[in-house]
């Protein structure tokens, strides 16, 4: 019998991502579009660790099957690790995201910056797994770049010299923050909780 794992969102691009990196393993790849009676899940969590697993547990619990869910975002060293969790909510959108990270990156010296992400496994009986992927990089001064979302168009990974916003799709995803999550996640699904 093919198992069923519920990814905690309504994103079709993480959607698609998700069902590519398991192609190879017997799991069927539903999400909350397949559930619209889902409760919404407030992520209010101090740390990614903790919101991907609010919603981890909770969208388990209420489908009756495993859960995956991940939260992630944008930490500058030159700003205390903001916008971090706030990423995004950091402004209404991702040209005001980006300007307003640029505003206050103003005369910054230190540009360093991280793009992490966190992913929850939960089953209904609140069994749990938390991995986490991190890119590390700088702050561009200009927005480069018309690929990728969010933040991409002034973030550089370290060892490259365009954006996440100028590289492509494949490319960032063999290096990006949430692909090296997905990949520990992948782990945990083939060996743990897969023989829940």
């Amino acid at each position: 019998m093919i198992k069923e794992i519920v990814l905690a969102s309504t994103n079709q691009g993480k959607l698609k991502e998700l069902r590519k990196l398991l192609s190879d393993i017997e799991i069927k790849v539903l999400s909350l579009n397949d559930f619209p009676e889902a409760p919404e899940v407030i992520e209010d969590g101090i740390t990614f660790e903790e919101n991907a697993l609010k919603k981890a547990m909770q969208i388990a619990k209420y489908t009756k099957k495993l859960a995956i869910a991940d939260d992630s975002g944008l930490e500058v060293l030159a700003l205390g690790g903001a916008p971090g969790v706030e990423s995004s909510r950091f402004a209404k959108n991702d040209k005001e995201r980006v300007d307003k990270l640029l505003k206050v990156m103003e005369n910054k010296r230190n540009r360093e910056a991280k793009f992490i992400c966190a992913i929850a496994i939960a089953n209904p009986g609140n069994e749990v797994k938390v991995v986490r992927g991190e890119v590390e990089g700088v702050i561009t001064e200009a927005p480069k770049g018309n690929c990728g979302f969010g933040y991409d168009p002034v973030f550089v990974a370290e060892g490259y010299t365009k954006t996440f916003a100028e590289i492509s799709m494949e490319e960032k995803n063999k290096i990006s923050h949430r692909a090296k999550a997905l990949i520990k996640a992948k782990k945990v699904l083939e060996e743990k909780l897969l023989e829940v």
